[in-house]
């Protein structure tokens, strides 16, 4: 099998990859809302919270959704590239681009909050908002761009 047979089909693994990036951004999302009130909570409250391990999962989790972030960002990157020979830069791209910046530098930010920076939380938390916001965005602005493919696509297989 050559690269030309399976090339239309590679354009769907980003949005598979960030649809599922998507749903463990909010599962990441979840379990910092409960860190945080663990970390926040009286004495009894904290007691329950703290066997949820929800600051252990998230840091895993957020690790993991770093990586891939990443990954998923210069795999569509490449995709693009391979089916059309360049990038389009518009929103698409550089709302990506600028979305794994803010995980890195949410990322980076872990050392000084385990060293009690509220600062550093307050910040992490803020560009994680964003960081949904975005991503949300991302999904349905790269649905219409999947449509667009299958549309080709069909149009391919038609002629």
């Amino acid at each position: 099998m050559t690269l030309d047979a399976i090339q239309p089909w590679l354009n769907f693994v980003h949005p598979v990859t960030m649809w599922l990036l998507l749903a463990i951004t909010l599962y990441a999302l979840y379990l910092g809302i409960q860190a945080r009130r663990t970390r926040l909570a009286d004495a009894e409250t904290r007691k329950e919270l703290i066997k949820g391990k929800f600051a252990l999962k998230h840091h895993k989790v957020g690790s993991v959704l770093l990586a891939l972030m990443v990954i998923g960002t210069v795999g569509g990157m490449g995709a693009t590239y391979l089916e059309a020979g360049k990038l389009f830069v518009g929103p698409h791209l550089l709302a990506g681009l600028g979305m794994t910046i803010l995980i890195a530098i949410s990322a980076a930010l872990v050392p000084f909050m385990q060293k009690g920076s509220e600062t550093a939380r307050l910040t992490h938390i803020t560009l994680n908002v964003v960081l949904v916001g975005l991503f949300s965005w991302q999904a349905f602005t790269g649905m219409k761009i999947v449509q667009r493919l299958l549309t080709d696509l069909q149009a391919s297989a038609g002629s």
